[in-house]
């Protein structure tokens, strides 16, 4: 624990003006960054008595271990960059709004020659028009189902249109009235590209002229004697107004509105927005957050407006914005929403009327909400908490880990070995920590070596790093850094390795844990406790023990740990699987000049196989189309000089299997492998 003052700055240093600080801890990770109208009357407030301090405040000031501040012009500018700083530092003491999913919208591609209707989530993409966002993708399917009725806009996927395009043949929805078919050139890309500008100015909200427009039609076909034609815009008009039920009138005269509502406790605190367009909701979506801060309900709603908005523009942002409490003050974050959407935006509280009376039923959602994370979150947090309390006291630590790294080692007969490391955090999943290994000490296969190469290389680098920070030194020393990563260093990002683990499990029993250990104690760290999980019996080797701890089955401490073994699996050998479908995909044939991928696969397909075309004479080569003799022989002796592949070997059995008969190869824990499609490589290598 750190005293504040021993990094207070100096009476005088720090400006009295607009600006932004940051507050960081011994190993540089920004820990808060907060705004001022006035820098020296905020920070002076950091630097009192402990004892006056709130205890989320006190908790962050002597967590810290030093402040830093940029001077702006403008309380607007403050504003932005406090956002941008959050949203690249991520503090753990600022306030961060959450949620347990992605909201679903339905969008419109209209930055495509032939705009397509889909449902989207995460990132919003340049050029595509939103509506939402939807509690649901069923609601969006839905409604799309009503409208394609009447505005048939294409919702296939690329692949899907190409194909059709090729065959001249549209897909079900084309033939049964649903989709335009601007695949088959039933429609011009520019009269697709009004149908979707009409389905677009639906469901902005704009229906009450469009509705008058088909009904009369529809009275000018009756009249006419066009029956089927009256009919038809009878059911089109039809469609449309079931689709407006499903979104009822709340507020009058078709307006424009985000509701704001936030419930709270001294814990916590819940958001709920409700997007209203054209009079009707529109969308809806909830937030919670932790109150690490000590924080006051407007400034509750200024951080989740800078969430809400910070990356929108345009009419994004709507003309009024209704809070349950105006941020203190209020003007910076209302001529911010205004630059954000171009135009003056109206931030109040509603004081009565039908405003008034929705903005109840936001708050009524945010309770609800809150009720319902802290019920779940309690239960989670309980387990959590007992399965690592578990740990501790099977394994006789002095604290619950909070921080486990686990290693896992990966190969196939010895070839493209590799390691994996994750980590968990408070019992959760940090994947952005996850670190991937190429073994390069020795060739051959040897999981004890390959263990011990690995916790050598990752915890060096550990201490490299802590010797960076400046933690081994004192004084000027200290300031000074290496030019890489000492205090120097101002980005805020964490550097790899940098933050020790308090248990390091290892996928495997007593050899493995001991190379582990004896990394360790040959590195001089003496305080990171190490220990395996075999898989045969799930049994806990602990270091120097000739006998395993086994935990009991019902126990959420061995629940956790093989959670963290299954996924340091999972991680190695999607890294081990990635790396021999590159090896296998390289062929002799690639360093033919001049033979590009047809002529690869028409050799393979004349032959059958590589070994076939290995054998085959230079005549026999030039029988493929496009094989002149010259290349024919360039072929041959490419192969002659290239070295046979080795036989697969299935080594769960032992079965040789020939390269020209189907077969799966397993890997080291006899899993099956597949050349392609890899699964998801996520972490870095190292």
């Amino acid at each position: 624990m750190a005293d504040p003052s021993s990094y207070r700055p100096k009476p005088g240093e720090i400006p009295d003006s607009p600006g932004v600080y940051k507050f960081r801890d011994e190993h540089r990770r920004v820990i808060y960054v907060g705004k001022a109208k006035s820098l020296r009357q905020r920070l002076a407030n950091y630097f009192q008595d402990l004892a006056n301090l709130h205890p989320r405040t006190r908790s962050m000031v002597t967590t810290a271990a030093s402040v830093e501040w940029t001077v702006v012009s403008t309380e607007v500018e403050a504003l932005q960059l406090e956002y941008s700083w959050i949203k690249e530092f991520d503090p753990r003491f600022n306030v961060k709004y959450r949620d347990d999913k992605s909201y679903p919208y339905l969008a419109v591609t209209m930055n495509e020659e032939y705009p397509r209707v889909q449902v989207m989530r995460g990132h919003k993409k340049k050029g595509v028009k939103y509506f939402g966002p939807y509690a649901h993708a069923w609601a969006i399917r839905d409604t799309v189902d009503l409208l394609l009725r009447v505005f048939p806009v294409r919702t296939c996927s690329a692949g899907v249109f190409k194909n059709a395009a090729r065959t001249g043949r549209p897909c079900l929805l084309g033939y049964i009235g649903k989709c335009s078919a601007p695949c088959v050139d039933r429609i011009s890309a520019e009269e697709h590209r009004e149908l979707a500008d009409e389905f677009c100015d639906f469901m902005a909200g704009r229906t009450g002229t469009y509705l008058r427009r088909l009904e009369k039609q529809m009275m000018e076909a009756a009249d006419e004697m066009e029956y089927e034609r009256a009919a038809r815009l009878r059911d089109d008009i039809g469609a449309l107004k079931k689709a407006m039920e499903k979104n009822a009138v709340v507020l009058a005269d078709a307006t424009d509105a985000d509701l704001i509502a936030v419930a709270e406790d001294e814990l916590e605190a819940a958001v709920q927005i409700f997007h209203v367009r054209g009079g009707r909701v529109r969308g809806q979506r909830g937030w919670v957050t932790d109150k690490v801060e000590e924080i006051t309900t407007g400034a509750l709603v200024e951080h989740a407006l800078q969430q809400l908005y910070g990356e929108e523009s345009g009419d994004a942002v709507p003309k009024e914005v209704l809070v349950p409490a105006l941020p203190d003050p209020v003007e910076p974050i209302q001529e911010w929403l205004a630059t954000r959407r171009g135009a003056n935006v109206s931030l109040r509280i509603p004081q009565r009327g039908d405003k008034k009376s929705l903005m109840e039923t936001v708050q009524r959602n945010a309770q609800q909400a809150l009720v319902l994370h802290k019920t779940k979150r309690a239960s989670d947090l309980t387990t959590r908490s007992r399965a690592l309390e578990e740990i501790a006291d099977a394994l006789d630590l002095d604290s619950a880990p909070l921080r486990i790294e686990c290693y896992d080692i990966s190969h196939l007969q010895g070839d493209d070995v590799v390691a994996s490391m994750v980590v968990f955090e408070d019992g959760l999943q940090r994947k952005s920590e996850y670190r991937r290994f190429q073994i390069k000490g020795f060739a051959g296969q040897d999981d004890v070596r390959s263990m011990h190469e690995v916790i050598s290389r990752r915890f060096k680098r550990y201490l490299a790093e802590k010797e960076k920070t400046g933690e081994w030194t004192d004084g000027e020393e200290a300031l000074q850094g290496d030019g890489e990563g000492g205090l120097k260093d101002a980005d805020g990002r964490p550097r790899k390795f940098a933050y020790p683990p308090q248990l390091v499990v290892v996928d495997g029993g007593q050899p493995q844990v001991a190379a582990a250990k004896r990394a360790l104690d040959e590195l001089g760290i003496d305080d990171i406790a190490v220990c395996g999980l075999a898989k045969r019996l799930e049994e806990v080797w602990l270091p120097g023990d000739d006998d395993p701890l086994v935990l009991p089955r019902t126990s959420e401490g061995l629940y956790l740990l093989q959670r963290v073994r299954d996924e340091a699996h999972r991680f190695a050998i999607t890294y081990q699987r990635a790396k021999r479908a590159k090896r296998l995909r390289s062929s002799p044939l690639d360093d033919v000049p001049g033979l590009g991928d047809a002529r690869k696969q028409a050799l393979i397909k004349h032959f059958g196989s590589l070994k076939k075309l290995r054998a085959a004479t230079v005549d026999q080569i030039r029988e493929v189309p496009g094989i002149g003799r010259k290349t024919a022989e360039t072929i041959a002796a490419a192969l002659a000089q290239a070295p046979a592949a080795a036989p697969a070997v299935n080594t769960a059995t032992g079965e040789i299997m020939d390269d020209e008969e189907p077969g799966a190869t397993t890997d080291s824990s006899g899993e099956p492998v597949s050349a392609g499609n890899p699964d998801e490589r996520r972490g870095q290598e190292t």
